[in-house]
């Protein structure tokens, strides 16, 4: 069944109104009438299956039937602190991060990424991100849109490390992964209670240097092997959500 996100303002104790893009969605891509079924969440924690009463300019009107409660949300919250990739890269990390339950993402300016945004475009290229984590977010059932921050140099990204924000910071290492290392990963996940924060650092295609891994680890990062392949940039979060959702998830 569709699902769209609205403004929690827009629901009461009974009705939904849905404005914005959705109208058009629902209007001419499913072509929904009065009587239609369809989910709307509010971002925060309620979820309701509704039927469409009316139409209006720019307006779905519908009635609120029963409160749903999917629980599609991740037991913890995890941050990808991604080192800015090339291309639409970190398009694909956002839709395919947010399908697997990223509670936000963090682009990092890093000394070997090769591509720099311009603070002036900046306002655009969050708002096309949110757009793309709003959409994975309704496909896959998420209660919760991810939070896409603004890019953060790499001195932010180490405050954010230091910060109490987090419980653990774990950054994705080549060289871990190339000697063999493969139990830091699980030894973070199971210091990790229910509800605890995890930022999860990736590098951008030409990794980190070895001054930001030393600084990394000086402000308390943990460096680990994912396995024993080296993954590229814009797989290596997606690998740490998936070990997540199987270690709090499906073991569970």
């Amino acid at each position: 069944m569709q699902r769209y996100f609205v403004a929690p303002s827009a629901m009461t104790n009974h009705t939904v109104s849905i404005t914005g893009e959705d109208v058009k969605h629902i209007t001419r891509v499913m072509r929904m009438q009065e009587g239609d079924q369809l989910i709307c969440c509010d971002n925060e924690s309620r979820t309701v299956l509704c039927t469409i009463t009316s139409f209006e300019e720019n307006l779905v009107n519908a009635q609120i039937n029963e409160t749903l409660h999917p629980n599609t949300e991740l037991p913890i919250s995890i941050t990808i602190a991604q080192g800015l990739p090339k291309g639409d890269k970190f398009d694909l990390i956002v839709q395919k991060g947010t399908e697997l339950g990223a509670q936000a993402f963090l682009p990092v300016a890093a000394s070997r990424s090769v591509v720099k945004w311009d603070p002036k475009k900046m306002k655009k290229k969050l708002e096309r991100l949110e757009k793309i984590a709003k959409e994975a977010a309704e496909q896959s059932y998420r209660e919760r849109i991810p939070t896409v921050l603004e890019a953060h140099s790499f001195s932010g990204l180490i405050n954010k490390v230091k910060s109490d924000t987090y419980k653990a910071s774990i950054v994705a290492y080549e060289e871990s992964a190339k000697s063999g290392e493969r139990s830091q990963l699980v030894q973070s996940l199971q210091m990790l209670d229910l509800g605890d924060s995890l930022l999860v650092i990736i590098g951008p295609e030409g990794g980190f240097s070895e001054k930001e891994i030393e600084e990394l680890v000086q402000a308390g990062a943990v460096l680990c092997g994912f396995g024993p392949r080296i993954l590229r940039t814009e797989t290596a979060g997606l690998y740490v959500l998936a070990a997540v959702s199987y270690h709090f998830e499906l073991m569970r």
